[in-house]
């Protein structure tokens, strides 16, 4: 039988897919020795020069270098996937894990809460609270967290629900193990295999999110480099300019479809149900 890893580089897209996520995070940790120009400095001298030899990606309306700004933004849209993600999947764990376990009247009232939050646009939601907040890149990360831990915590749950049935778990209670205990050391670690997927998939989505709030203007402020604002800028040069436009825009595409096919082939790895046609 293939082990896990074999398994997911069978998965050429899935294997592909981590290459880019592997690219894109080198890229924006290494930023600040890769970057060849400060992502904010103007240049007078070079205002919407095409891309070249100095200027790999040209230059945009104030002569800032277009792969700097790329670059930096890449770290700023890797933040803000990683962060959002993150609390989206410890709230998910907790209402889902508490939801499971306890069942019952605990279960009815969570999953209640959960099937209101789904109940409204997730979007409009976070434009909503993100007009009334001031627009800063730790609001945006809040509240893309917070509005999106419901799918977590359904998966959770499910998990919850099947593992506190095995033998292993009755063991441990019949022995006299606290609830803290089982649910932390008995069945959390083995409820995490859709979690683990489902935050990758996550990551691309709130990267999207975070983009599509720049682009709009509430999102990451100038000069603070995102792929969303200058998607922004672009559009008002994209007749003169269409380097403005275009890298930014497949940046966003390569990173939410790599992040993509990276879950797709996580899935194929960690789901039991589908190891069968790999043996």
């Amino acid at each position: 039988m293939m082990n896990g890893f074999t398994r997911f580089t069978r998965n050429r897209l899935a294997f592909a897919g981590g290459i880019v996520v592997l690219v894109l995070f080198c890229a924006s940790v290494l930023a600040p020795v890769i970057s060849p120009y400060n992502p904010t400095d103007i240049n007078v001298n070079a205002i919407l020069s095409p891309p070249g030899p100095s200027h790999l990606f040209g230059t945009d309306e104030l002569g800032r270098d277009v792969f700097s700004r790329m670059l930096w933004g890449a770290r700023i849209s890797l933040k803000v996937g990683f962060v959002a993600v993150g609390i989206a999947v410890v709230i998910g764990i907790i209402v889902g894990a508490l939801a499971g376990f306890y069942g019952g009247w605990v279960d009815s009232i969570l999953m209640r809460f959960v099937d209101m939050m789904l109940c409204f646009p997730s979007f409009f939601l976070i434009l909503a609270v993100i007009a009334i907040l001031e627009p800063s890149i730790y609001n945006i990360m809040a509240v893309i967290g917070i509005t999106s831990w419901m799918g977590v915590a359904r998966l959770v749950r499910a998990e919850f629900l099947r593992i506190r049935e095995m033998d292993y778990v009755k063991a441990a209670k019949s022995m006299g193990a606290s609830d803290k205990r089982i649910i932390f050391l008995h069945i959390l670690p083995n409820a995490l295999s859709p979690v683990l997927v489902a935050a990758t998939l996550g990551v691309a989505g709130a990267i999207l999110t975070e983009s599509a709030l720049s682009f709009l203007g509430i999102g990451v402020q100038p000069p603070t480099p995102s792929w969303g604002n200058m998607l922004t800028a672009g559009k008002d040069n994209m007749e003169i300019a269409w380097w403005l436009s275009v890298f930014p825009g497949l940046a966003i595409l390569i990173t939410v479809l790599g992040y993509n096919l990276l879950g797709e082939g996580l899935r194929d790895v960690l789901d039991p149900r589908l190891k069968e046609r790999w043996k």
